[in-house]
């Protein structure tokens, strides 16, 4: 009984965000970035934290997410990331890692606060009820096809196959919702060719 009340103690301890920012790694990189986003701050006032997007919420779900972590405590023990530097030159590779648990659990810590069954598509753009409706709530596709970067900077795209595509049937046609998309596809585009000169 002691041992069971001291492990659900200390997993409860590294499953705050004072935690996961004590290491300067976080606080100096992804927590900045997350302080720039809708998730920290926005006009309802609701937060999300590390874990909220990092650690599933159901108890054997989470056990399994902090074995995963356990193997970030190498990363730390041997200094893999413990710059700016190292940190942006292994930036993609760690963001496909989480990319690829996000799509593997269908985007389980988006779905700890975002209800597909509660959206109001009504309340939506045309184009993300349009695409919610047509790949979302049929399970063609989850959250983080789409939502890469919601919540901290992307790493250089360019290569990176993006996990939503205009489907084949819409490709040329000049539709009144479209325009929004292609305008970010120009502005992305633009953005790292200035960034990283391609």
């Amino acid at each position: 009984m002691i041992f069971w009340g001291a492990f659900n103690t200390a997993l409860e301890l590294t499953n705050t965000e004072e935690f996961c920012v004590s290491c300067h790694e976080m606080r100096a990189n992804v927590y900045e970035e997350l302080r720039r986003t809708v998730h920290f701050s926005n006009r309802s006032g609701v937060r999300a934290s590390c874990p909220d997007c990092h650690v599933p919420h159901e108890w054997t779900d989470k056990i399994a997410r902090k074995m995963q972590a356990s193997k970030e405590v190498w990363g730390k023990i041997f200094g893999s990331i413990n710059t700016r530097e190292k940190f942006l030159d292994h930036r993609l590779e760690l963001a496909k890692h989480e990319w690829a648990r996000l799509k593997a659990n269908d985007s389980l810590e988006c779905r700890n606060c975002h209800s597909s069954a509660a959206m109001d598509l009504s309340k939506q753009t045309q184009r993300a009820a349009e695409i919610h409706t047509r790949y979302l709530l049929p399970g063609k596709a989850t959250c983080i096809d789409c939502h890469k970067g919601i919540a901290h900077e992307q790493p250089n795209m360019q290569g990176v196959e993006p996990g939503w595509k205009l489907p084949p049937e819409l490709e040329g046609e000049t539709l009144p919702s479209a325009s929004a998309t292609d305008e970010l596809k120009k502005v992305m585009n633009d953005s790292h060719t200035v960034a990283f000169g391609n």
